[in-house]
């Protein structure tokens, strides 16, 4: 008798304890999350390209964030600083001449959707000089004068501006002889124009004085003298969200748009 009350004992003790355990492990699982809805709140488009248009660019992504409440992430300067993260997740890229942009789709053809390219607007190329002109340079012709000291960003969108330019008035061999520094990117020539005081000019997109006023002053050269390059736009082939960049593309093209463009110094 006794065997047997001890027998049912174990029984229920073991029922009840596998009970408990299944107990256990159902309650230990996490509560099923529910998927976030998507929103255009939480959509970021990235853009990727080169410095020069970083200043219009920039400032139109915030304006179209604003109104429509879709992120847009603009990264700027040396191809090599974010090329890599663009092969992950660019939605845009842009470019700071036609030229450029095509260089880019060259060396990286998996890349850009060839037939969403967009031409946005054309800038001016000017000369820049230092805050006062001290060397007092008018012309494409004052830059051949003895002592005058010149950049030139032997890339970057700038491949060949000054020669275009000089070529016009037969100024290429008195231009080219006062080359004191050739640099392959923007980012490189800002920077040695402003740890070096020595340079007086630097042939290059008006444009971009409204980036460096505070170093700069600029010379605009007489509308027949001025050489003007493109500024092309185009989505990935990896982006998964099309229609927003697109969206954001078209809003570039708006007369919204161009009056940003403008006012950086873009025609």
């Amino acid at each position: 008798m006794k065997k047997n009350v001890f027998l049912s004992a174990l029984l229920l003790f073991v029922i009840t304890a596998a009970g408990l355990s299944v107990y256990a492990k159902g309650d230990n699982k996490p509560a099923p999350q529910a998927k976030p809805n998507s929103s255009q709140s939480d959509q970021v488009i990235r853009v990727y390209g080169p410095g020069g248009p970083l200043g219009p660019i920039k400032e139109a992504a915030e304006n179209f964030s604003a109104e429509t409440g879709i992120k847009v992430e603009v990264t700027a300067g040396p191809e090599g600083n974010w090329i890599g993260q663009a092969k992950q997740d660019a939605d845009i890229i842009f470019g700071g001449s036609e030229y450029m942009l095509q260089d880019f789709i060259f060396n990286h053809p998996e890349m850009i959707d060839t037939k969403s390219r967009t031409e946005l607007y054309s800038r001016a190329a000017g000369i820049l000089v230092r805050k006062g002109n001290p060397k007092k340079i008018k012309s494409l012709e004052d830059l051949t004068k003895n002592g005058v000291k010149i950049l030139d960003v032997n890339g970057a969108g700038q491949l060949g501006l000054w020669e275009d330019m000089a070529g016009r008035q037969g100024l290429i061999e008195g231009i080219s002889h006062n080359i004191s520094l050739s640099v392959k990117s923007s980012a490189e020539g800002i920077e040695r124009w402003k740890s070096n005081s020595n340079l007086d000019a630097w042939i290059t997109y008006e444009s971009w004085h409204y980036r460096l006023q505070d170093v700069t002053d600029l010379i605009e050269l007489p509308e027949e003298e001025k050489l003007y390059r493109g500024t092309p736009i185009a989505l990935s082939n990896i982006t998964d969200q099309k229609k927003e960049a697109q969206q954001f593309i078209d809003y570039l093209k708006t007369e919204e748009g161009h009056q940003i463009f403008q006012k950086w110094g873009w025609k």
